[in-house]
């Protein structure tokens, strides 16, 4: 069992008015929900993968900001965290930040 997960996503220029995607995260401690977000993307993405890249950029701010509560409450947590992404291209791009 994770300790942390957090899982992204992003649709690609669903609003038809002004073609802007919407991101989302979710994050489970020890599989209970804890946090969960939806919001419009304040630019227009080219692909989907910019798309999802700025979800997951969303899901990383809020982890990190989890993380320092989680250590605050608990001073000996030091539990890595889990992102999880549906996009190939996307992970490629996070796991070589050229």
């Amino acid at each position: 069992m994770e300790d942390v997960l957090k899982l992204t996503y992003s649709d690609w220029t669903r609003s038809i008015v002004d073609r802007k995607s919407t991101s989302g995260y979710c994050t489970f401690v020890r599989s209970n929900l804890v946090t969960w977000r939806s919001k419009k993307q304040g630019v227009v993405a080219r692909t989907s993968a910019e798309a999802e890249y700025r979800a997951m950029c969303l899901g990383i701010y809020e982890e990190t900001w989890l993380q320092k509560v989680l250590f605050n409450l608990c001073q000996d947590y030091e539990v890595p965290m889990k992102l999880f992404c549906d996009n190939k291209t996307t992970i490629s791009i996070a796991n070589n930040p050229v």
